[in-house]
């Protein structure tokens, strides 16, 4: 199984288009001279290829080798997932979206800031770093491994000529050069999964045969009920543990806000978010249906015992290169597909980190930086990651086993920071101290459960087979552990109890128990510790979820749900008076929120750090 000139053709053009891509915009327009333009493409991009951007951060590679495997050895149990993108969606669209963009903010931890006090604000970006710096590594190795383990392609050059290449395009093009390689990258993941899909089918006698013959082997699975969450998958873990997943991705995730704020109007940021749904749908859609062509196609062109995949994330590569051996090009378009997931993933997190880095930890520590000075050192930044994920990389072949622990952080940390969010946006009577605390609890939690079920799989013989699956021997190599950990239960000796029964929760329910963590202790806290001053609450970071949720109620008592914050009404003109309800009107503005007021022919402005102008009512909930 080796790569002709006309796949390695396929390959490097993708590199080359890509690196096109970040020279373009690095030497168009305003040739990214200015934070907001390397940073939110001065917040002027369109809803779709924001839409297609945000689908592609994290399509990641390991979720195109891991899908097909999954469905290939449990069956289609893994297709409801696609249940909880609905909320997992329309609950960023509307809750989230509008807050951050209304506060005109670069960073998402800034929203920390203005809520809590600045001492949460870097905590978070600490927690973001330390998670993305760990996973990106994984992610550039893992793929090539699994190529190589398959193909021969030389490792460490595969390693070197993407990290390489993705750093370029995102030093020099910023992030409009990442958004437009990511449409490019998403296009190249369809048509390579589409082609072993066409392929794959006619060769076993097209997609109703495929289906037929998977249901007859048990591989097309019902709806199961069980509202256990020590079951791996059942219909509730999968669409209602699959929304907090959702909702720590799209939700609150960095790569993905800033997304969202380069968007040129809230309506084309929340227009982005609703697109994905649909893409969402189809890019589970092709990597469940790989997964049964695989099915079916092993059963009727088995390879040979000596060719047989050594590890579960390696069966899609095996059979891509099998099936499509005849066709010259071919496999390298998949191996193209499977590493513009890796590139997407990788720019998306440079750029976020580079983000971050600059706005919540460089500038308030240097507020007198000139522009083109803060510029350069955004992509002084986003160049200092990219080696970094180049060291990460190396460090990951070092590590062996222990990087199922790795890749298992980048699910352990997303839950206590959608926690921490949720604890500032739907209780206005939280107080920073109780953040601080419930972050902290939330992460020991995480840590615990993870690493103990971590620890619990490693000392389990081996992984069990399904009824009719293809036996796979144990494989104590990397890449083994990716599918294992993102798709896989972490799995422990027959009928465990006490503790033991406590690590083999459902991967697919860390995000919501660990946020519920964060919540629940941020709550308790802030009560032991005073509550939070509501009246100095600005009200911009707070959602109103129970009196909207209660909207039935008189007035009188959704103000009371309200917690003492004072919203502006909508439905009033008398603006003056929400303002000295809400402590602004003589001046009084919120500790450490950063506002000033301003005069403006009678109506009261806020600001936010220099950004434009909004009224209270534009802001209005």
């Amino acid at each position: 199984m080796e790569f002709t000139v006309i796949d390695y053709s396929i390959f490097a053009l993708l590199l080359v288009l890509s690196s096109a891509i970040g020279l373009f915009y690095a030497l168009s327009g305003n040739r990214q001279r200015t934070v907001q333009e390397f940073l939110l493409a001065n917040r002027n991009m369109s809803f779709l290829p924001v839409a297609l951007s945000l689908l592609a951060t994290f399509q990641s590679a390991v979720a195109i080798l891991g899908v097909p495997a999954e469905i290939y050895r449990f069956g289609t149990e893994y297709w409801f997932l696609g249940c909880s993108y609905f909320l997992g969606l329309l609950i960023p669209a509307h809750i989230f979206i509008p807050i951050f963009y209304r506060l005109h903010i670069t960073s998402t931890y800034e929203y920390l800031e203005l809520r809590f006090n600045k001492t949460v604000r870097v905590f978070g970006t600490v927690t973001f770093i330390f998670q993305m710096v760990i996973y990106m590594g994984v992610v550039l190795y893992a793929p090539a491994l699994a190529l190589n383990a398959v193909t021969g392609f030389d490792l460490w050059s595969a390693v070197l000529t993407i990290g390489l290449v993705c750093t370029l395009y995102t030093t020099l093009g910023g992030l409009k050069a990442v958004i437009w390689t990511d449409v490019f990258q998403t296009l190249v993941m369809f048509a390579g999964q589409l082609a072993v899909i066409v392929v794959g089918a006619r060769r076993v006698g097209g997609m109703a045969r495929i289906w037929h013959l998977a249901e007859e082997e048990g591989r097309i699975s019902g709806i199961d009920l069980d509202p256990d969450p020590f079951e791996r998958h059942t219909f509730w873990t999968l669409s209602m543990g699959g929304v907090f997943m959702m909702l720590s991705l799209y939700g609150v995730n960095q790569a993905q806000v800033q997304r969202y704020l380069s968007a040129r109007s809230e309506w084309e940021a929340k227009l982005s978010c609703y697109a994905v749904f649909p893409c969402q749908q189809i890019v589970l859609c092709l990597s469940c249906l790989t997964g049964l062509v695989m099915f079916v196609y092993d059963r009727e062109h088995p390879l040979a015992p000596a060719q047989r995949p050594k590890s579960s994330d390696q069966l899609v590569l095996y059979f891509v290169m099998d099936v499509l051996r005849d066709l010259p090009g071919l496999p390298g378009l998949f191996v193209a597909c499977l590493f513009s997931g890796a590139l997407s993933t990788i720019s998306s997190a440079f750029n976020s980190l580079a983000t971050v880095t600059m706005e919540d930890l460089v500038s308030p520590c240097c507020p007198g930086l000139s522009e083109s000075r803060a510029t350069l050192l955004s992509k002084l930044l986003a160049l200092g990651y990219g080696l970094l994920c180049l060291g990460m990389a190396y460090v990951s072949s070092m590590l062996g086993p222990v990087l199922q622990a790795a890749i298992s952080i980048f699910g352990m940390v997303g839950g206590p920071l959608l926690g921490l969010f949720c604890l500032g946006i739907f209780f206005p009577c939280a107080n920073s101290t109780g953040a601080v605390v419930g972050l902290l609890a939330g992460l020991a939690m995480a840590f615990w459960v993870g690493i103990g079920s971590l620890l619990q799989s490693m000392g389990a013989a081996g992984e069990p087979s399904p009824p009719n699956s293809t036996l796979l021997p144990t494989a104590d190599n990397l890449t083994t552990t990716l599918a294992t950990t993102l798709l896989t239960p972490m799995l422990a000796s027959q009928s465990p109890t006490g503790l033991q029964k406590f690590y083999n929760l459902s991967y697919m329910w860390y995000s919501a128990h660990n946020s519920t963590t964060v919540i629940l202790v941020g709550l308790l806290v802030s009560l032991l510790t005073g509550e939070c001053r509501t009246a100095a609450v600005d009200p911009r970071t707070i959602y109103p979820v129970l009196p909207r949720l209660l909207c039935c109620l008189p007035p009188k008592y959704r103000q009371k749900l309200c917690c003492g914050v004072a919203f502006p009404d909508q439905d009033s003109d008398h603006t003056d008076t929400v303002m000295k309800s809400n402590g602004m009107a003589n001046g009084l503005v919120p500790p450490g929120s950063g506002q000033r007021e301003q005069e403006g022919e009678g109506q009261g402005y806020i600001s936010m750090g220099g950004a434009p102008e909004y009224s209270l009512q534009e802001t209005s909930f």
